[in-house]
């Protein structure tokens, strides 16, 4: 994974904990919300997933599908552990189709976004970012069920 530029290495290392999070995960909280108001951990790999699908169509220059309003949450027959995870593996192994390979060179090729132009490489980074922010809410669930481990 070193030889990778280091916005692809960030991507692919904050989409394998993401990952491990989920598996670490007990299945009550991709289908209860905590407290009744909480979004639940299918509902945060949901919005992850349609995040990085909707860059992901933007760094393959396709079009666009209209984000949902209001708070993301997980349709139906996304609510448990097992179609979670099964939901963010293939997201997952689309982004990292996309960017396979990619060199410095293409991360510097411009791309349009909803806030305007920026360039491959920052939404690389975008990505890696949201998914540590909700890696990071993954892992307060964990602790409020009495799971304080690491398990990256």
């Amino acid at each position: 994974m070193s030889d990778l530029p280091g916005p692809i290495k960030s991507l692919k290392g904050a989409l394998t904990i993401f990952e491990k999070d989920l598996e670490a995960t007990l299945d009550l909280p991709f289908y209860e919300s905590i407290g009744g108001k909480a979004r639940t951990v299918s509902d945060i790999a949901y919005e992850v997933c349609l995040v990085n699908d909707h860059i992901g169509r933007s760094l393959r220059s396709e079009p666009l599908f209209d984000w949902p309003e209001g708070w993301v949450t997980a349709p139906d027959d996304l609510r448990t552990k097992e179609a979670t995870l099964a939901f963010f593996k293939e997201s997952a192994s689309r982004i990292l189709e996309t960017v396979e390979g990619w060199s410095d060179e293409d991360l510097a090729v411009k791309v349009l976004t909803e806030h305007g132009e920026t360039d491959r490489a920052e939404r690389c980074r975008f990505m890696a970012l949201h998914l540590w922010y909700h890696s990071g809410q993954i892992n307060y669930i964990q602790t409020l069920l009495g799971d304080d481990d690491w398990h990256w």
